[in-house]
């Protein structure tokens, strides 16, 4: 791994694109544990998008804040973290103390790949209508190169063990 303890991986992308699948795939091999970012959503921010009212920065920052402590909290062991992080800043803040051990895992895929996915989904708080919102303000990682969704999650994994 690296001299700071072990890596963080957030697993980041539009909401639809496979975090939480890939991630739990993903720490499942490494044994380490694995945290949905949606779990860490404070009631409002879940209202409002369950109400089809995209969040803003300032709606995202206390939950941001959120992951970076519960990162914190797993950098002896190691963990995965499934996060849309979908721009810059935001990244910033989740690897904020942690710029060593943190690496992202880009899943990319285009608008119809994902909104095909949305609309197969249940029981999830986040509609479809809001998809174009979260491609609207994605500014993907120049530090992580994009990995294609059309890939089988195994592939997926394979290819992210590969890069570390």
């Amino acid at each position: 791994m690296n001299n700071s303890g072990a890596y963080i991986f957030f697993v980041m992308g539009v909401s639809g694109c496979g975090k939480s699948t890939i991630g739990k795939l993903l720490a499942k091999t490494l044994s380490i544990p694995f945290y949905d970012g949606d779990d860490y959503h404070p009631e409002t921010n879940i209202a409002k998008m369950s109400a089809g009212e995209p969040l803003n920065d300032q709606d995202r920052a206390g939950w941001l804040r959120t992951l970076n402590r519960l990162a914190r909290e797993n950098a002896a062991t190691g963990a995965v973290i499934a996060c849309s992080a979908l721009k810059v800043s935001y990244r910033d803040l989740l690897k904020e103390g942690m710029e060593t051990q943190t690496k992202w895992v880009y899943l990319e895929g285009s608008f119809a790949e994902i909104l095909a996915r949305h609309r197969n989904r249940k029981d999830h708080f986040m509609p479809t209508d809001l998809l174009q919102s979260q491609f609207d303000i994605l500014e993907p990682p120049t530090d992580a190169p994009g990995i294609s969704i059309s890939k089988s999650p195994q592939e997926i994994v394979s290819e992210v063990l590969a890069r570390v």
